[in-house]
């Protein structure tokens, strides 16, 4: 019998990664998960990403450090305050430059040195903030970058980028992560933690999270600091 395949996860410490792994274990997949510590403000959610890759039983868990806060133009990696007005028009300034490009780099490069040919990210382009980096046409192009790019694609052994949550809401995520007998609750969402270690509440990320517990009619296990 063949072994099972592994597969590059990246972990967030979020719900929705949470969710994306869960899911490339379930396809059978033993997961090799990678997190960036990229000197992020919400750096809480890192000790949330260990518990996630232990909780889904990953073989290895690399957490990588790569300081994008040199680069500031984020107010998750500099001193711009967190919207919290609730999610609006455009792009927020809650954006990092380049981040899922950078972060599937990383992964990319990991699943070829590994062997491996999948890679999972939980990106979503239906309840989310409107980052241009979690549409469709960014995971197409970015699958066609790997099989340019990597000696595995140039010899015939193309990648394959998975982003089984690109197309749900967030209700349907909540949903999924019960489906799989996920804690919700060991995950990560806020932007920028409140005292006391709990989600701020009023964040677009907090209020698209209670959101999504609250249509999919399921309990909300997130200790929140404020109501919207």
């Amino acid at each position: 019998m063949t072994a099972p395949s592994h597969a590059v996860v990246l972990v967030s410490g979020g719900l929705d990664s949470m969710v994306s792994a869960a899911l490339a274990r379930e396809a059978g997949y033993r997961l090799l998960a990678l997190s960036i510590d990229y000197n992020q403000r919400h750096r809480v959610e890192l000790a949330a990403a260990r518990r996630v890759a232990t909780a889904l039983g990953a073989e290895r868990h690399v957490v990588l450090p790569l300081d994008l806060a040199a680069f500031g133009g984020s107010a998750l990696t500099g001193d711009v305050p967190v919207p919290k007005g609730g999610v609006g028009e455009g792009i927020p300034v809650t954006y990092v430059p380049a981040r899922n490009t950078i972060f599937l780099g990383l992964a990319l490069g990991w699943a070829e040195a590994a062997g491996a040919r999948d890679l999972y990210i939980g990106v979503n382009a239906l309840d989310y903030s409107g980052y241009p980096d979690c549409r469709p046409e960014f995971i197409t192009a970015f699958e066609r970058l790997a099989e340019l790019a990597t000696k595995a694609g140039v010899e015939g052994a193309p990648f394959r980028i998975h982003a089984p949550l690109q197309h749900m809401t967030k209700a349907d995520i909540v949903r999924e992560a019960a489906r799989l007998g996920l804690d919700a609750g060991i995950s990560w969402s806020c932007y920028d933690p409140a005292p006391g270690g709990v989600h701020c509440g009023l964040c677009d990320s907090c209020r698209l999270r209670r959101r999504g517990f609250a249509e999919a009619g399921l309990p909300d296990p997130t200790a929140y600091a404020a109501a919207p």
